[in-house]
């Protein structure tokens, strides 16, 4: 989903520069947040905000006591849920969230992570991982709701996540693991302060070789995966 959404986003955004427009920044590599609040923060900006803008602050936003905040903290999610679809799906993907964000919210705790993860240096801090883990599957938990036809399927995939299953070697191709890590690590990790994955293609300190090699490699990857076409996901939304 997060390849689909923000890979498609990159395209727009990259294609309007063409033509001298600047749309706005729509992913800023949001599977390195450190708990919820800050992955909305970094998960499709423009309807994030939107939705801020035009729904959560209009009815109360973060005024008021602490019973308002948690209302209008489950109006913007499952309003967010209801903006994909009406199938009971998407409404319990954005309950979800709420619940995920509601505790934050009441320990004062959703605005701790505006800083850049690990700046300044290479490697996260062992609790800043811990966060990104635990986050990170919290998120894809909720996912499984997003992505199932109906309520009783997504409940059906999550039991068999947790049962003996959990213990056997997934089936995927090496390419797919070595393509996965270079996502994560050079085009994500080393580039979470820039404002995308390849940002360190337009420094001129590095050496022309290494940049059109890796221009070349990525018209490889098109070229070699243009017999297996998909649509993308967020097109039905």
């Amino acid at each position: 989903i997060y390849g689909d959404f923000s890979g498609y986003s990159d395209i727009a955004i990259g294609t309007s520069r063409l033509f001298g427009f600047n749309l706005m920044r729509n992913f800023a590599f949001p599977y390195f947040s450190r708990d919820i609040a800050e992955f909305w923060r970094r998960w499709h900006i423009s309807l994030s905000t939107w939705f801020r803008d035009y729904v959560y602050i209009p009815i109360g936003g973060s005024k008021g006591n602490i019973g308002m905040k948690i209302r209008n903290t489950l109006v913007i999610f499952l309003v967010s849920g209801f903006w994909h679809g009406a199938n009971w799906t998407f409404i319990f993907w954005g309950f979800l969230h709420a619940l995920f964000f509601i505790p934050l919210l009441a320990l004062g705790k959703n605005r701790n992570h505006i800083e850049p993860l690990a700046k300044g240096s290479l490697f996260p801090k062992l609790k800043e991982m811990t966060q990104i883990i635990f986050t990170f599957s919290l998120v894809s938990l909720a996912w499984v709701f997003f992505r199932a036809p109906n309520l009783s399927s997504a409940f059906s995939y999550i039991s068999g996540i947790f049962s003996t299953s959990i213990f056997s070697i997934p089936d995927i191709l090496p390419i797919g693991v070595i393509l996965i890590v270079l996502l994560v690590v050079v085009t994500e990790w080393l580039q979470r302060t820039h404002q995308h994955g390849l940002h360190f293609l337009g420094d001129k300190k590095i050496p022309e070789l290494i940049r059109w090699s890796f221009f070349y490699f990525l018209g490889y990857l098109i070229v070699a995966f243009k017999d297996n076409p998909q649509e993308f996901i967020y097109f039905q939304f």
